[in-house]
């Protein structure tokens, strides 16, 4: 990068500038990423502090079965299929419970698009687990699941969340967004739901209060001007509405497990190649800069493994997702050594082996509990790792 540059974006951060389509475009050109991360830690302090935020949740996906067969998905199967299910609410129910001594604060519901599924059978469930775990938060359904919805029911979006806040719901999760450029989009995703749909039902539910996440999948065959133009939509829609809490990039995976039946659901992985560790820290980096009006930046573990998680929170991410427990969506694909699983006491040693203090949150990003940062005797001067 043009050093004149480099010190001309250095300058626009360090004064609190709104950084622009054309910044964002350069900053991915950089190729010094500890320059990046430095800037990116510094918005991140500034927000945040030395923390890193966490919370105990448990990921129930209900059916697999979708309509849908997205190029980038392992996780779908058609009716009929062997390894296709769709679990009874009371067989829902159970699963949830059984974290109910560790203390589980959220609960993270992603399904396939159903073709026979009845509209009632979902908020059934969040009515049903909600009765089963009052203290626990309903964090449930992608905007693509809300647009199925509004198919199945004949309901608009609008009734649709007023029914499933009813019955509990408290937050959208941030699926179905992938890349919004349709350059990339059309050759990626097997539905509907696209920018306008999305956004549509993302500004209904903050209409109603409620808070919810946005994501990006990255890393498969968009390029970094479709990052810089998918998180650019995203602090728009944040501009008009305030509703997101937390901006969280999504590592793409390729299928290593899938072929057992033989059958290659992803079929993207024939023309690419996963993210490199490095270009997961300089989207994480890029992402916080460019995204000046959302609070929290999370690394969903599951999909970059912890080391790189945890270099992450030196590059912009201050929230480190949860113990998470099966999810699925991404271990139906990937087979590199991510556990199922981090229990409470799991996440408070990797946030405090990076050099943080950890925070316990819940859904709302309300602070549940604080706990004491590294330990300093183990360390003469306790900071964030570096590379």
């Amino acid at each position: 990068m043009d050093a004149g540059l480099k010190r001309e974006l250095e300058e626009k951060v360090y004064a609190g500038e709104r950084l622009t389509r054309e910044d964002g475009i350069a900053l991915y050109e950089s190729d010094d990423l500890a320059w990046l991360g430095g800037l990116a830690h510094h918005v991140r302090t500034k927000k945040n502090g030395d923390v890193v935020h966490f919370n105990v949740n448990r990921h129930l996906n209900m059916t697999n079965v979708c309509t849908a067969s997205c190029a980038y998905c392992s996780f779908q199967r058609k009716p009929g299929e062997k390894d296709a299910y769709t679990m009874r609410i009371e067989e829902a129910v159970r699963l949830a419970k059984t974290m109910e001594g560790e203390n589980l604060t959220e609960l993270h519901i992603v399904n396939g698009l159903h073709p026979t599924l009845p509209w009632r059978y979902y908020p059934r469930s969040l009515k049903a687990l909600k009765e089963a775990l009052p203290s626990v938060s309903l964090k449930a359904f992608t905007a693509t699941e809300i647009h199925h919805f509004e198919t199945i029911s004949g309901l608009s979006a609008s009734d649709i969340l007023d029914e499933l806040i009813d019955a509990g719901l408290e937050s959208l999760t941030g699926g179905g967004a992938e890349i919004f450029d349709w350059e990339v989009r059309q050759h990626i995703v097997d539905h509907r739901t696209h920018w306008e749909d999305w956004s549509r039902i993302h500004r209904l539910a903050h209409s109603k209060g409620l808070k919810t996440p946005s994501t990006m999948l990255y890393g498969h065959i968009e390029e970094p001007k479709h990052r810089v133009d998918h998180v650019l939509r995203l602090r728009e829609l944040q501009d008009e509405t305030g509703g997101f809490q937390v901006f969280i990039p999504l590592r793409y995976q390729h299928d290593f497990v899938d072929m057992k039946d033989g059958k290659i659901r992803n079929t993207l992985q024939a023309r690419t190649t996963m993210a490199s560790g490095a270009d997961a820290l300089k989207t994480f980096a890029v992402s916080r800069l460019l995204f000046d009006n959302v609070p929290h930046v999370k690394v969903f573990w599951v999909m970059h493994g912890v080391q790189t998680a945890q270099l992450a929170l030196q590059h912009g991410a201050d929230d480190m997702d949860g113990s998470v427990v099966e999810y699925k969506i991404t271990h139906d694909a990937d087979d590199f050594g991510t556990p199922n699983k981090l229990n409470r006491d799991d996440i408070l040693e990797l946030i405090r082996d990076a050099g943080f203090r950890p925070v316990e949150r819940n859904t709302r990003y309300e602070i549940i509990r604080e706990y004491p940062g590294p330990n300093a005797e183990r360390r003469e001067s306790p900071q964030p790792m570096r590379l």
